[in-house]
């Protein structure tokens, strides 16, 4: 029964070291805490959620108005002077008025990978998702930089909170360059 034993915990000991995992390999990966993108390379869920809105009113009423006049009238003895007028009238009036407004709202879910830990820290991201559907391509490009505090606990970070961020949207295709000027409104554009 001891030699049973014996055996068995020499397999089990044996099995152990061929297959044991080293400490170092998953030192950055606790057991205790979410699994959030820290290192080169890792991937990190982008929420793209984006609204501006701007609007400009300016109303301007300038009004000048001038007005002279002189008049004379006299009598010398028993005949009268005749009578002298002079007047003078100017007036300057503007008026002008000017709108603009613009809305924009944009919804987009990608992944993107680390590209560089900064000194303090922070994390410099890109990533590029493209996507064609009936030969209309659409890309969405985006970067730039995150704190590892604002990735949420699903390895998820608004896009909002990137720092220098630029996300970019653009299409190719049928649909796309139907919406664009022709070549020749394009040329007289340019001449004139």
């Amino acid at each position: 029964m001891f030699r049973s034993h014996a055996i068995a915990g020499l397999i089990l000991a044996a099995a152990c070291a061929a297959f044991g995992q080293g400490m170092r390999e998953n030192a950055s990966r606790s057991l205790f805490s979410d699994q959030k993108a820290a290192a080169l390379g890792d991937a990190v869920t982008i929420l793209v959620v984006e609204t501006s809105s701007a609007s400009n009113d300016a109303k301007t009423t300038t009004s000048r108005a001038s007005d002279l006049s002189l008049s004379s009238s006299g009598k010398v003895g028993s005949s009268s002077l005749p009578e002298v007028g002079l007047g003078v009238s100017t007036g300057n009036s503007f008026k002008g008025e000017g709108a603009t407004a613009t809305h924009g709202s944009v919804q987009a879910k990608m992944s993107a990978r680390i590209d560089s830990v900064l000194p303090n820290g922070n994390l410099s991201i890109k990533g590029i998702r493209t996507i064609v559907i009936g030969g209309e391509e659409q890309t969405i490009r985006i970067s730039g930089i995150v704190r590892p505090s604002d990735i949420a606990f699903d390895n998820s970070v608004y896009s909002y909170n990137l720092a220098d961020a630029s996300i970019v949207f653009e299409g190719n295709g049928v649909v796309t360059k139907a919406q664009g000027p022709g070549w020749i409104t394009k040329l007289l554009h340019m001449l004139f």
